[in-house]
C-alpha cells in the first residue's frame, strides 16, 4: 500500500472522520482524540503496512509511524479537512492533569520540529567555533556568516511568545493573528527597553511588574487562554456587522494590558517556581535528579507525557541561558539506541534485526520511538535494561554538572552544546552517554530476551512435504494437529472468505471460521483468561492456555449498537473453565436492529502455527471441535 492508501484505512479503522475530535502529529506518531474509541479497531490497525504499534494514553488514541508519520498526516488532512468540535463527552473521564498534559502537548508539539533545528543548527556552530578556536586559533564569533547563522537558531527561542501564541491559538481556538500581536507585543523592542529599564513604568496611570518577557512561556500560554473567552464574548455581544473590525480591536485593547498588567507577572512568577523547584531538587542530589530524568525519560515517551515538562527545559534556557534537562534526558537516548544494538546482534529473526538496525541509527540522532516500539518495548527486557543504564548515565552527568547552552534534541548531532559547560561536565556528559549506549547494548546481548520466532508460517510450509503442502493448500481438516480448539458459539458454520466484512474475509485479522449463531450466547471454548472484552461486548479476545490468541467478533458492525442488547458475564483479566459463559445476547434484538449477527471467530496469532484447518461440519455446537491448529513440533 501507498502513503495514501494506509491513510485512507486509517481514517477508517479509527471510526472515520465523523469519529475524529481532533488530529495532531509529532515526530513519529499520529495522535487522535476520538469521540467514541470502541469504534477505533486498534488491532486492524495495529497490523497495517507501516504501523509500529498503536498506543491509547493520555486520553489520545496514537498511532505509531516512525518517520512515515508527516507523509501519512499529510494524505490524511485533506480527507479528515475541518474537524467538527465536540466536548468529547464518549463516557471517558478525563482528569484535569491529563487535560492540564494534553494541552501543554498540543501547544508545544507543533513547535518541536523548529526547536530540533534550532538545536541542531546551534550544535553545529558550537563544532565550527570550537575547531576554529583550538586548530586555528581564530575566533569566528565575530564573523558576519557566524552572526547571522546565530541569530537563526536563537529566533525561535528569543521570539518564543510569538512562536507559542500560535500554536496556543489553534488549540484554543481563538484567532492566531491576534495571539501573535500580543506574543509580539511582549517582544517588541520599545516595550522589552521600557520592562528593563530603571524608571518605574505605568499604564493608564497604574503602576506595573516589570519583567522580561523574551524569551518566555508561560505568560503568552495564560494571557492566549483568556483571549479565547474575551473574544468569545465580544462576538456575542457584537452586532454582525462590525464583528470583522470590532472584535480584534476591543480583544488587543482588552488583553495588551491584561498581559502587562496581570497575566504577564502571573506567568512569571509561575515560570520562576517551577525554575526554583526543579533546581531545588537539583540542589538536594543532582545524581539522584539525573538518575530519574536519565531513567524515566524514555517511558514518558511511551505516554507522550515527556512533551509536558519540556517547558521547563525551554523556561531554563529562557531564565539562564542554559539546560540540564535534555542533558539528562539524553543518556535516555543513547540507551535506548545501545539497547536496540543489542537486539540487532542477539535476535536470529530476520525482520526483528532490519528494524533494530534503522532504530539504532535513529535513536542515536533523537528519535527513539521506532527504538521503544519496534523493538525494546516490545521485548520487554531490553526496555528495561535500556531505564537502568540511562538511569546510570544521567546520574553520572548530575554528579559532573553537565549542561547544555541551548534547548537541543538529544543526539550525536548536538553534542557539542554541551561543550561548553566546561571539561568535567563535557567529559561527564560524553561518558554518560557510552555508559547508557554500552551499558544497555552489552545487557541486551549478555542477558538476552525471549527473542521473537526465527521463521514464520510462510517459511516453514515452503520447508514442508508435498503432501503437508497440499493439505495445507486445500484447507484439510488436521484431525492429527497437535492443537485443537473447540467452538465457542453453537450454529451454522462460515467460510471466514464469505463473511461480508473485509478486514475478517481478506484473512489481516488472522486465519479462522465464521459461524451464524442459533444460539445467543459465547462460551469459553478451553480454559482461558479474557484479555479483552470491548465495553460494546460485540468483541471478545481470549488468551487460551495452550497460548492461542482468539478474537471472538459477534455480528458485523454491531458496535454501533452500543451494547444494546448484549449482556456480560465475565471481566477482563478473569480466568475462565471450557463452557464458561463470557456474553449473552438477544439474538431477536439484534437482528430487528438490522444487524447481521454472523460470528468470526479467528486466531489472530495465527504466525505461530504452520497451518490452521476448520471443521467441515455445516453445523457446530460448543464444545465440538472447531479449529485445528499444526505447529512445528506436529512435523
Amino acid at each position: 500500500m501507498d502513503n495514501h492508501d494506509v491513510a485512507q484505512r486509517i481514517l477508517e479503522e479509527v471510526g472515520g472522520k465523523e469519529n475524529i475530535s481532533s488530529l495532531t502529529h509529532c515526530f513519529t506518531r499520529l495522535r487522535f482524540v476520538l469521540k467514541d474509541k470502541s469504534k477505533a479497531n486498534k488491532e486492524v490497525i495495529s497490523n497495517l503496512e507501516g504501523v509500529i504499534q498503536v498506543v491509547e494514553a493520555s486520553g489520545q488514541f496514537q498511532i505509531v509511524l516512525g518517520n512515515k508519520v508527516e507523509k501519512i498526516y499529510d494524505e490524511l488532512m485533506p480527507m479528515v479537512g475541518e474537524l467538527e468540535e465536540t466536548n468529547n463527552d464518549n463516557g471517558e473521564k478525563i482528569g484535569i492533569g491529563t487535560k492540564i498534559l494534553n494541552t501543554v502537548a498540543a501547544i508545544f508539539t507543533p513547535t518541536v520540529p523548529a526547536i530540533a533545528a534550532s538545536g541542531m543548527l546551534k550544535g553545529i556552530l558550537a563544532v565550527a567555533a570550537l575547531i576554529g578556536l583550538n586548530m586555528y586559533g581564530v575566533d569566528i564569533k565575530t564573523y558576519n556568516t557566524y552572526i547571522i547563522l546565530n541569530a537563526a537558531s536563537d529566533a525561535l527561542f528569543y521570539f518564543m511568545p510569538i512562536i507559542l501564541a500560535r500554536s496556543a491559538a489553534k488549540v484554543f481556538k481563538t484567532n492566531d493573528y491576534i495571539a501573535m500581536i500580543l506574543g509580539a507585543t511582549l517582544c517588541y523592542p520599545a516595550i522589552v527597553d521600557l520592562m528593563t529599564g530603571e524608571n518605574p513604568v505605568t499604564l493608564f496611570g497604574i503602576g506595573i511588574t516589570q519583567a522580561n518577557y523574551v524569551s518566555s512561556v508561560v505568560p503568552i500560554i495564560i494571557a492566549v487562554f483568556v483571549l479565547a473567552y474575551v473574544e468569545g464574548f465580544v462576538k456575542k455581544i457584537m452586532p454582525e456587522v462590525l464583528k470583522v473590525i470590532m472584535v480584534p480591536t476591543l480583544s488587543l485593547l482588552v488583553m495588551v494590558p491584561a498581559t502587562l498588567m496581570i497575566f504577564g507577572p502571573i506567568g512569571i512568577y509561575f515560570g520562576n517556581v517551577v525554575n526554583w523547584a526543579y533546581y531545588y531538587i537539583m540542589g538536594l542530589s543532582p545524581i539522584l535528579l539525573g538518575a530519574f530524568i536519565g531513567g524515566i525519560w524514555c517511558v514518558l515517551v511511551i505516554f507522550g507525557a515527556h512533551r509536558a515538562i519540556i517547558p521547563i527545559g525551554i523556561n531554563d534556557v529562557a531564565k539562564t541561558g542554559r539546560q540540564n534537562l535534555l542533558a539528562f534526558a539524553g543518556a535516555a537516548n543513547f540507551s535506548q539506541a545501545g539497547a536496540a544494538l543489542g537486539v540487532f546482534l542477539k535476535t536470529k529473526n530476520k525482520n526483528l534485526k532490519t528494524v533494530a538496525a534503522s532504530a539504532t541509527v535513529t535513536a542515536l540522532f533523537g528519535i527513539t520511538e521506532p527504538a521503544i516500539y519496534g523493538a525494546n518495548l516490545r521485548l520487554k527486557k531490553p526496555m528495561i535494561y535500556a531505564v537502568i543504564s540511562g538511569a546510570l548515565g544521567g546520574a553520572l552527568m548530575g554528579w559532573g554538572g553537565s549542561y547544555g547552552n541551548a534547548f537541543a534534541n538529544q543526539g550525536v548531532l548536538t553534542i557539542p552544546v554541551y561543550a561548553e559547560a566546561g571539561t568535567k561536565a563535557f567529559v561527564c556528559y560524553l561518558l554518560g552517554c557510552l555508559i547508557a549506549f554500552g551499558g544497555a547494548c552489552i545487557m541486551t546481548v549478555v542477558l538476552g530476551f525471549k527473542d521473537l520466532p526465527e521463521e514464520n508460517a510462510k517459511k516453514v510450509q515452503e520447508t514442508l512435504t508435498d503432501a503437508v503442502k497440499e493439505a495445507i493448500n486445500d484447507d484439510l481438516v488436521f484431525e492429527d494437529s497437535d492443537l485443537v480448539v473447540d467452538s465457542p458459539v453453537e450454529g451454522r458454520t462460515i467460510s471466514l472468505a464469505d463473511v461480508p466484512d473485509e478486514v475478517f474475509a481478506s484473512g489481516a485479522m488472522g486465519k479462522g471460521i465464521a459461524v451464524y449463531p442459533s444460539k445467543g450466547e459465547i462460551v469459553a471454548p478451553m480454559d482461558a483468561t479474557v484479555s479483552v472484552l470491548y465495553p460494546t461486548m460485540h468483541a471478545i479476545g481470549l488468551t487460551l492456555d495452550n497460548g492461542v490468541e482468539m478474537l471472538i467478533h459477534i455480528g458485523i458492525d454491531t458496535v454501533n449498537l452500543d451494547g444494546k442488547f448484549f449482556e456480560k458475564h465475565a471481566n477482563v483479566g478473569e480466568h475462565l473453565t471450557k463452557g464458561q459463559r463470557i456474553v449473552s445476547f438477544d439474538m431477536q434484538g439484534i437482528e430487528a436492529a438490522g444487524y447481521d449477527l454472523t460470528t468470526s471467530v479467528i486466531i489472530t496469532n495465527s504466525n505461530n502455527y504452520v497451518a490452521i484447518g476448520s471443521t467441515k461440519d455445516n453445523h457446530i455446537e460448543t464444545n465440538s471441535n472447531l479449529l485445528f491448529l499444526l505447529t512445528n513440533s506436529a512435523i
